[in-house]
């Protein structure tokens, strides 16, 4: 688990300022023009700027008044000032105003504004915004806030008869990720009512944005008192009967698990930890934003217009203040750029420089991320790593990354991204066109550098990144990127085994310990081929059975025979048990393995030879629930030694392997 430094300062940020004098909260809020309720919310993800990554940082003279300090209204209109003058015209609109605003509550326990910090009030910070073309967004945390129980007694605004003691659990049971607000009982009605009350306090602002902040499962929290469900469809609910069209976005680390509630009640999610490092800069390329190239991968096919990946802050312009070299910055927008995350600033937008500028008003490179169609990666097996994504024009953008330590050569194969003979290509970043390759094209890249192409086919494209999903002694299944409802043809060798309009088949009547190379054609045209194996049996390999090194050791869990092997990485080391396999080849071995935190890499070491593997976080801290992947692992006849460990992090949880 990380040592997320951010919790205390982010704890801080939510409870800011003494009470204040409490400012008039309207009790209503009227219907919005019938325009705007059919308007549609978050149909690009949304661009602009935000405060908690100046808040978050020692960086000298930011937060002059001690931690978190930056946030008050002198420095938002500054900001906003900035941002409607040099960046508003490339599409950046929002100004949210994070953590750390709130001062108090009132008599129905609706969050008041901290009045040293904004003086005017909210609404009238919301005007202001609004009056520069801007749209406002604003922050909460989940859960009923510890300061507005007020023994229970305080009355709910609009509900007759109900209090604070009736929205609670009897056991006062915490909840959120910094276990700093009362679980809410949505059983009771006047739940749903105290949530309306504050959406109506919100939408009386002006808010167009909410991030709701700590929800679970996620931040790292899991288990019912974590459980923050009810709450994010209450605000869903209470967020559409205001009549104001307000984009929702919840947050941290969200889990994946509850990947249909988040997509039905909101316009995105945080799918990582905070980005900021909490030291004398914003942020750190260890620290995670080279995280999220793992992170975000599970999350990729849950995008679309309504609901995107949110990867939080964007801190690329402000150069020595960033923390980060050149090569970095132009890495760290491209994984935003082409995941299509909001792009929100947490520069100081009055010290952006002139590097800083030219990559974040590349209307280019902003318009593939406002285009919605997100980039994967062909594999993660290495540090050099290529990104790719079909546009609806034809063309690819494909983005190249070494995310290794030292200078490194990223190649992208045209074969394997479908694309046949001669192609145009334009280099984004530089703006200009840089001729034709065929066959592949290749960067040397300096250390966390990157290319982002746009690459135009010459000729029609075929079936891209075919791969096995599962194995059994007389099966594969297949998946490969695509269109949907044309027709593909399925290859074993010479011999057609299948044709489907969709983009995966599974192939059945194969014969065991057989490999057999695969195409899909489309068209006439044919995928480059990916040869797999059959095996004889399928066989389960348990982890507790293997050889087990450093500190690496056995622990109960809801796995396939009731136990696993954790603490695997600095010295633990796990070699499963000799596995024997009749023929050489490439297998698809189904993996068992928990990770409740974000993503983990595992180097897998197979008969000497090393490979990376990152898997899907859980983000919910279940360590006793199994996930389960497919891994094509090239594996020679007889016996085969596979060993999982990683000198430098922490690995996942191993339950077992399956060939």
């Amino acid at each position: 688990m990380k040592n997320h430094k951010g919790v205390v300062l982010r704890a801080l940020g939510v409870v800011a300022g003494l009470l204040a004098s409490l400012i008039a909260v309207p009790a209503a809020v009227a219907q919005a023009p019938e325009a705007q309720q059919q308007q549609k919310i978050a149909d690009k993800p949304y661009m602009g700027w935000s405060s908690w990554s100046l808040q978050a940082t020692n960086y000298p003279g930011v937060n002059p008044d001690g931690p978190a300090s930056f946030l008050n209204e002198k420095n938002v209109l500054q900001q906003t000032d900035v941002l409607a003058a040099r960046f508003k015209s490339h599409g950046y609109n929002h100004v949210n105003v994070d953590a750390g605003w709130l001062g108090s509550f009132d008599e129905y326990g609706r969050p008041v504004a901290d009045a040293k910090k904004f003086p005017h009030g909210m609404k009238w910070l919301g005007d202001y915004v609004h009056g520069k073309g801007l749209k406002y967004g604003s922050y909460l945390a989940v859960g009923l806030d510890l300061k507005a129980y007020n023994d229970g007694k305080t009355p709910i605004y609009n509900a007759p008869g109900c209090t604070t003691k009736d929205i609670v659990y009897p056991d006062l049971r915490k909840t959120n990720g910094w276990e700093m607000a009362y679980k809410m009982n949505f059983d009771n009605p006047c739940s749903q009512k105290y949530i309306d009350s504050i959406a109506g306090v919100l939408a009386g602002y002006g808010v167009d944005f909410l991030k709701l902040d700590g929800v679970g499962p996620g931040s790292f929290k899991g288990g019912e008192r974590f459980d923050n469900t009810s709450d994010v469809k209450a605000w869903n609910t209470a967020l559409k009967n205001t009549g104001r069209p307000i984009e929702f976005l919840i947050s941290w680390a969200l889990s994946h698990r509850q990947a249909d509630v988040w997509k039905a009640n909101t316009n995105g999610w945080r799918i990582d930890t905070d980005v900021e490092c909490y030291c004398e800069t914003l942020v750190r390329w260890n620290n995670s934003v080279k995280q999220r190239f793992n992170d975000v991968v599970q999350w990729i096919d849950d995008v679309g217009p309504g609901r995107w990946n949110n990867l939080d802050s964007l801190n690329v312009g402000n150069g020595e203040m960033d923390g980060i070299t050149e090569a970095e910055r132009q890495s760290y927008m491209t994984l935003w750029a082409i995941s299509n995350s909001p792009l929100y600033l947490g520069d100081d937008l009055t010290k952006i420089d002139d590097y800083g500028y030219q990559l974040l008003t590349n209307d280019e490179v902003i318009g593939i991320n406002q285009a919605g169609i997100p980039a994967r990666p062909v594999d993660q097996r290495s540090d050099q790593q290529v990104w790719y994504a079909r546009n609806a024009d034809g063309s690819y953008t494909v983005a190249l990354f070494n995310l290794g330590a030292t200078p490194a050569k990223v190649t992208a194969d045209f074969a394997q991204l479908g694309i046949n003979g001669n192609a145009k290509l334009r280099d984004v970043w530089s703006r200009k066109d840089i001729g034709q390759a065929n066959g592949s094209f290749s960067a040397d890249l300096p250390v966390h550098g990157s290319k982002l192409l746009k690459i135009t086919p010459r000729a029609a494209v075929s079936p891209a990144v075919v791969q096995g999903t599962a194995a059994t002694p007389t099966s594969i299944a297949l998946k490969w990127q695509g269109k949907t409802g044309v027709r593909y043809d399925v290859y074993a060798g010479n011999k057609k085994v299948a044709t489907t309009t969709s983009t995966n088949a599974n192939i059945t009547g194969l014969t065991p310990a057989t490999s057999y190379e695969f195409t899909v054609v489309q068209n006439g045209n044919r995928s480059k081929p990916v040869s797999y194996v059959t095996p004889k049996d399928s066989v389960t390999y348990e982890a507790e059975k293997g050889s087990l090194g450093g500190g690496a050791t056995v622990y109960g869990c809801e796995c396939s025979s009731g136990n696993k092997v954790g603490y695997i990485g600095g010295s633990g080391i796990l070699t499963m048990p000799t596995v024997n396999v009749p023929k050489e080849g490439t297998y698809l071995v189904e993996l068992s393995y928990v990770d409740a935190s974000s993503s983990r890499t595992g180097i897998v070491t197979v008969n000497g030879t090393s490979f990376k593997l990152p898997v899907a976080g859980a983000n919910d801290d279940n360590w006793g629930l199994a996930q389960k992947m497919t891994v094509p692992i090239y594996l020679l006849a007889g016996n085969n030694t596979i060993r999982f460990g990683n000198p430098d992090d922490s690995v996942f949880d191993v339950d077992s392997i399956r060939i």
